[in-house]
């Protein structure tokens, strides 16, 4: 199965180690930080007559994967239970469980509990989305027939504010990763065990070992049991992803959190012995931490979907997230496979020397994938989709390595599937656009996600991504792809702030009049509430099909209108009243003192510092021979041209 032809459910950010850098905490509760006692890695002194085991051990399992059905078998045939942190949007998707399948995990005695909905970095989500993921994971396993009293945390990521809404969604406790000891460099001193009972302040961040991978060997596993019970005891849950082959059933690449069957038969073996030896107990996480089921608790119902002009949401890049990743918001890292991916904020962007961009540097690489894409959620940030309609993309971009777009759709309760990919493109120096049209969206799709991988070693620099529903995307008969703006024209179109005329054209070369500047600027800082006591003109009428426009565009400063208090509607714009629309668009900035003059614009000129500061940002570049032409009556597409390139040097962010 090549990269480009995957067809399997895949949850793209799973695939990346469940604890991210800097998670563990460096402290330990239980009794003892410093204690070392020899022991027997084959076996433990059996503790005396009738005396209650001092740690208890906790075999957990997350992600729902079907390759943990084998593992259950075996450790409840040992009479050994265990805890199966469930995405509940997982369940019935290719290569994870299906319901019967949890259900009767939950009959044999196991603990099913939550891990999310779509199994997201919950530290990078609003209020509203985190309420969503957490409460209607419970929500949905709940109306499965399951009893779910705990959780844990994707990625081990968490903040103050999503502790407080796991326990506001009704769990009892939520596990956190690498806060204990283990052959994880770095661990040292951290601790062999959680305290028991569970201290109040880790009942929603309780401690645990690193997650074990296929690095992990017989005696690292047994090491977590033995330095536990020579130390003192208390609580040890241990993390199991794959069991099995080490391949991942949804993308066909090796996952290194991954444990072969051998070696974790070999493990719940010697587990059950010294179990049976009362060295040890083994028991769920319900079991641990006790109390009673609280009433569950539904998130928010999701923002109301949004079908026209640009889907992506922060698509400039510019808003950063809630938590210090150094992702922008509604923005998530994804990739699979066997590989070293970092990302970083730079500057400057795709344009304008303020702006920002993102970098993928891919410095190992053996298989899968690496990129940057709208977060996989349940509606907060992941662009909606229609079945049956065709979307177009883009994104700028620098790579050192070819490149292409990957793609995902959601559907039920939030499954996110792997769609297709687009053809590779080239390596570029330069910025360069990428585009692809989809294929019809699959039935029973709500939204989309895409990015720009990287499918080797290299570096990857993107920036201003754009999607559109195929139906809403407008041509002009009288702008032809030749056009030398037709790429800003079109955008224009695309993102709702020009509708161009009823006979289909859009007029290139026909001069534009103030009232329908007065309307693109209106659109373009996104239909904002008109102030109740905005200006009004003697020459605009309610009647006038841009009244509100010109009293917003009055409101917010940018037009004073004439001396005699007309606005003069159906004038055309000049070039140097153009420059100062946008000029006090962006708020009157400070003019640098190196922004170039033109021959003809003197500086008596009543715009001359507001078309400097135009030429400073390049939003215009002037005439070939040098000139601006200040009372030249501007065209509709260089009025295309001159939006374009202003939202490119002052994005909207979020």
């Amino acid at each position: 199965m090549t990269l480009l032809q995957r067809s399997t459910a895949v949850s793209e950010p799973r695939h990346r180690a469940e604890r991210p850098p800097g998670r563990r905490r460096s402290r330990w509760l239980a009794a003892s930080t410093t204690v070392a006692v020899a022991v027997s890695l084959l076996g433990l002194t059996a503790p005396a007559a009738n005396a209650a085991p001092n740690t208890t051990i906790t075999l957990t399992f997350d992600d729902a994967n079907a390759d943990q059905i084998a593992a259950a078998a075996k450790i409840n045939g040992l009479g050994m239970p265990g805890t199966f942190f469930t995405p509940s949007g997982f369940i019935g998707a290719t290569g994870y469980m299906t319901v019967a399948q949890v259900l009767a995990l939950q009959a044999a005695g196991n603990e099913i509990a939550g891990h999310t909905v779509t199994h997201p970095d919950l530290a990078q989500m609003g209020t509203d989305e985190v309420k969503r993921q957490v409460c209607n994971d419970r929500v949905n396993l709940t109306n499965m027939g399951l009893n779910v009293t705990n959780f844990a945390y994707p990625f081990a990521s968490l903040t103050p504010e999503v502790q407080t809404i796991v326990q506001g969604c009704g769990y009892n406790s939520a596990r956190g990763l690498g806060d204990l000891e283990s052959k994880v460099a770095g661990t040292a001193g951290f601790g062999f065990a959680e305290a028991v009972p569970v201290p109040a302040a880790d009942l929603y961040d309780t401690k645990a070992p690193d997650e074990v991978d296929n690095t992990w060997t017989l005696l690292d596993m047994q090491n977590l049991v033995t330095k536990a019970v020579a130390n003192g005891g208390g609580w040890v849950q241990l993390t199991f992803h794959h069991i099995g082959a080490g391949t991942d059933p949804t993308s066909g690449s090796a996952d290194p959190l991954t444990v072969s069957t051998d070696l974790f038969n070999q493990f719940a073996d010697w587990l059950a012995q010294q179990k049976a030896a009362g060295s040890i107990d083994v028991k769920n996480v319900r079991d641990v931490i006790g109390g009673a089921s609280q009433p569950v608790v539904a998130g928010p119902a999701a923002p109301p979907a949004v079908t026209t002009g640009n889907l992506v949401k922060n698509p400039s890049l510019e808003t950063d997230g809630p938590a210090a990743t150094g992702l922008p918001k509604c923005w998530a890292q994804g990739g699979y496979g066997t590989n070293t991916r970092t990302f970083t904020k730079v500057a400057p962007g795709h344009a304008g020397t303020a702006t920002a961009a993102q970098q993928m540097v891919m410095s190992a690489w053996t298989s899968g994938d690496g990129k940057l894409l709208p977060t996989l959620d349940l509606g907060e940030c992941a662009p909606s989709a229609i079945a049956g309609h065709t979307y177009q993309m883009k994104a700028w971009y620098k790579s050192t390595a070819p490149t292409q777009f990957e793609l995902y759709y959601r559907t039920g309760l939030g499954t996110w599937t792997y769609w297709t990919a687009s053809p590779l493109a080239n390596a570029a120096t330069g910025w360069t656009q990428a585009t692809f049209t989809t294929p019809a969206v699959p039935v029973g799709a709500s939204a989309i996600s895409f990015g720009l991988n990287l499918i080797s070693t290299g570096t990857l620099v993107t920036d201003d991504y754009e999607l559109y529903d195929t139906v809403s995307v407008k041509t002009f008969s009288d702008v032809a792809t030749t056009n030398q703006f037709y790429n800003e024209i079109s955008w224009l179109s695309n993102n709702l702030i020009t509708q161009g005329y009823p006979d289909g054209t859009f007029k290139p070369l026909t001069s534009i009049n103030r009232d329908a500047m007065a309307a693109f600027l209106y659109r373009l800082a996104g239909s904002p509430a008109v102030p109740a006591n905005a200006p009004t003109f003697t020459d605009v009428a309610p009647s006038n099909q841009f009244y509100n426009e010109i009293r917003w565009l009055a409101a917010q400063g940018i037009s004073t209108g004439y001396p005699d208090g007309t606005f003069r509607p159906l004038d055309p714009v000049n070039r140097d009243a153009m420059a100062a629309f946008l000029y006090r668009y962006n708020g009157k900035p400070a003019v640098p003192s190196t922004a170039p003059t033109f021959p003809d614009v003197s500086t008596g000129n009543l715009f001359y510092n507001e078309i400097r500061w135009l030429a400073a940002t390049a939003i215009t570049t002037g005439y070939p021979d040098g000139t601006f032409r200040p009372v030249q009556a501007i065209t509709r597409d260089a009025m295309a041209a001159f939006i374009y390139r202003y939202n490119l040097n002052f994005p909207k962010g979020m």
